[in-house]
């Protein structure tokens, strides 16, 4: 019977298993892309899920350095904060398309480990605050769960304050928006 995930679940699946982690990918008819959809798909609140966003660096020789960044699903990333943490003041939010060449997964599925190549990931640690996150698994449709710790141990992340400190004024009506008044997007 030929296995029903797709290669890029696969390797997300492969890759806990190297490290001695059993992971269950579970798949949706549905997109699980944004936060939102993957939230409401899997049951969960909106701060279980783990949005893996993609940053570059330049280098000297026109290559870009990728960074993998963990945040809890309503939260944003203090770039300025990343930047510190990385020691790169030129970090910038990758494009759809460098992400995926970066990689190998395109946006909407890009888990927090199992990359083509080695990428430094940075967590932030309020995806702590739950005993299970649910995070994606190489498909725009595509997710599992683990626990925070375990989460940091697959992707041999650094954990580092990375995320925007909002404060409830600050809220327009949903929680990780910011007012343009605020300076936030």
């Amino acid at each position: 019977m030929p296995d029903p995930l797709p290669q890029p679940s696969r390797r997300v699946l492969e890759t806990a298993a190297r490290k001695g982690v059993a992971i269950e990918i579970v798949t949706f008819p549905e997109s699980t892309h944004t936060a939102d959809e993957a939230a409401r798909a899997v049951g969960a609140e909106l701060g279980q899920i783990v949005k893996s966003l993609v940053f570059v660096a330049p280098r000297d020789d026109a290559r870009l350095e990728p960074f993998v960044v963990l945040v809890a699903g309503p939260d944003r990333v203090d770039v300025a904060r990343l930047a510190a943490v990385l020691g790169e003041p030129g970090v910038r939010r990758a494009t759809a398309r460098e992400a995926n060449e970066l990689t190998g997964f395109v946006i909407g599925g890009i888990p927090p480990f199992g990359h083509d190549r080695p990428i430094r990931v940075v967590m932030d640690p309020r995806l702590g605050r739950h005993q299970t996150v649910w995070a994606a698994a190489g498909t725009q449709n595509a997710v599992f769960a683990v626990s925070p710790v375990t989460l940091r141990m697959l992707a041999n992340a650094t954990v580092a304050p990375i995320a925007e400190q909002i404060v409830a004024e600050d809220l327009p009506g949903r929680l990780g928006e910011r007012t343009p008044a605020t300076g936030g997007a």
